[in-house]
């Protein structure tokens, strides 16, 4: 499962120093481009109804947006079997017990 974060996260008690600026800038133009902190990649489980993603950006009130990368998770995303739940920092991918390797999804998580 690959994880495509790529912003540093900032420390609570952050001082409004010149370094803590210059990472504020970097995220606030990583964001700009189109880059977002909640991002990620899985396979679904072969041989299993559900796949469970990991993922501290996730809670119950959250969407999961995912997206195809192979042609076997396409058939399976087209099929109309496959749903998400969210829970606090997982959601589950219920999709067919199949014996089916690479179905294979990136993700966004949304709220």
């Amino acid at each position: 499962m690959a994880n495509f974060k790529q912003f540093p996260t900032a420390p609570g008690n952050a001082r409004l120093d010149e370094p803590f600026l210059r990472e504020l800038v970097k995220v606030i133009n990583l964001t700009g481009s189109g880059k977002i902190n909640c991002t990620g990649e899985f396979t679904c489980t072969a041989n299993q109804a559900s796949t469970i993603v990991k993922d501290i950006s996730c809670s119950p009130n959250s969407t999961i947006l995912l997206t195809p990368t192979t042609a076997n998770a396409a058939t399976e995303f087209g099929a109309g079997s496959l749903y998400v739940t969210s829970a606090t920092g997982q959601f589950q991918v219920n999709h067919v017990n199949s014996a089916t390797t690479g179905r294979t999804f990136r993700y966004a998580i949304i709220g």
